[in-house]
């Protein structure tokens, strides 16, 4: 009973992380459009406020990792909860671009320390063979953020001062998250000891011959320094490798831009209407429950490569059905792979002592690409052309594949504690 309980509160904390994640994301489409008319901004202004919660996320990533692995992912969630009500507040009472932006910022601070703690905590959290269920959970819990972003927009479209709701509506998931995760345990992992961790029921091994090999080499938690990860120490350059390679090339697939799903189709759809809108569009992503479906993390990683055909050659209905097929192609391979399993293998390939700091480190060039994708998406157009655009996103696919295979190591169904003595000897 207390696993089941513990399975339920560690779900509901990643999908209702990965929503609060999604939906400020998403909301400052529609917000966007009232804050213009109000505050009378223009475009650079606009572009700096739907910029800014990517520099506060950006801030995160570089400080966030401390926090997590100093204070513990419990209370990193429990912080960034906070932050984000101040934040929200922020921008709810907000009578300035300067506030605004404040607001902004700040509420992309929390959600980036939200989203490295969520998904460390909860792969420490349950049994390797639900692991890959609820950290995935984190991914649904965006698309669900962003498509109640939309429908709030929709709500509060003619409403005078609509954005106040729109950006004051996160407090609700946000207090809902701080009162689950105070159920769940401060440190849900006992790294020292096999046996506590399987009678515990949260961590149990694959079988009887791993926990006997287990046994004969004892899982001793080490201490790390940040300058670790790009030693030689327990194979970490290897893996800092590894987590720079999923996230960058996530980036360089082109997801920022062409990866939200309704967004990424309406935006395809201007494009051959022969129109142009520019801004930061959310990044994320649709999640399947890949792990339980048998498939593997590289399996699903390998799967993602963007298709060659999505560019308007004409304006033939044909090829115009082809191309918004083939965009629906691109945003699902990349919301059954890259989306959710990054996250996921980053999660379990470094040792607990150093997690957060990894994470974090990986996530701060993630922010970075994404902010250097979208700026130089429309450019990059103008200068190349949209169907030399996809080609280029499509040949970063097939480069993907190939450094998946050669280096992202296979973790489905071990423990955390396996994967650290697997990496740790491999040479």
């Amino acid at each position: 009973g207390r696993a089941l309980l513990v399975l339920l509160l560690a779900g509901t904390v990643s999908l209702l992380g990965g929503l609060i994640f999604g939906y400020e994301l998403g909301i400052i489409s529609g917000a966007l459009l009232q804050l213009q008319a109000d505050f009378q901004l223009s475009c650079f202004q606009q572009e700096v406020l739907v910029s800014a919660v990517l520099i506060g996320a950006l801030l995160a990533s570089l400080a966030g990792g401390i926090l997590i692995d100093r204070h513990g992912r419990r209370r990193a969630i429990l912080a960034s909860n906070l932050v984000l009500l101040v934040g929200s507040l922020i921008l709810t009472l907000a009578r300035s671009l300067t506030v605004l932006v404040t607001g902004r910022v700040t509420v992309g601070f929390a959600i980036s320390v939200s989203s490295m703690a969520c998904c460390i905590y909860v792969s420490e959290m349950v049994a390797a063979r639900q692991r890959g269920l609820l950290v995935s959970l984190y991914e649904a819990g965006i698309t669900v953020g962003i498509l109640l972003s939309y429908a709030l927009n929709y709500v509060f479209a003619d409403v005078d001062e609509g954005w106040r709701y729109m950006f004051g509506l996160a407090i609700a998931p946000a207090a809902m998250q701080f009162l689950s995760i105070l159920f769940l345990p401060v440190n849900p992992v006992k790294l020292s000891s096999w046996d506590s961790d399987c009678q515990k029921g949260l961590i149990p091994l694959q079988d009887t011959e791993g926990r006997a090999a287990a046994k004969q080499e004892p899982y001793q938690e080490k201490h790390y320094s940040f300058l670790d990860l790009f030693r030689t120490r327990d194979n970490m350059r290897r893996r800092t490798l590894v987590g720079l390679g999923l996230v960058l090339f996530q980036q360089f697939t082109g997801q920022p831009n062409a990866g939200p799903g309704f967004a990424a189709t309406t935006s395809l759809m201007e494009v051959f209407a022969g129109t142009q809108s520019k801004g930061v569009v959310p990044n994320p992503p649709l999640t399947q429950k890949r792990d339980l479906a048998g498939q593997s993390r590289k399996g699903a990683l390998e799967s993602t490569s963007p298709p060659l055909s999505a560019a308007p050659w004409a304006q033939h209905t044909v090829l115009n059905w082809i191309t918004l097929l083939s965009m629906m192609a691109f945003v699902s391979a990349f919301s059954i792979g890259f989306g959710p399993m990054t996250w996921l293998v980053l999660s379990e390939i470094y040792p607990a002592g150093i997690r957060g700091r990894a994470f974090a480190f990986c996530n701060s060039f993630n922010w970075a690409a994404n902010l250097l994708i979208s700026l130089s998406f429309l450019d990059l157009i103008d200068a190349i052309g949209f169907s030399w655009m996809f080609l280029l996103y499509g040949l970063m696919g097939v480069m993907a594949v190939v450094f998946i295979y050669l280096f992202v190591p296979e973790t489905k169904g071990q423990s955390l504690e396996e994967i650290e003595q697997q990496l740790s000897r491999k040479r």
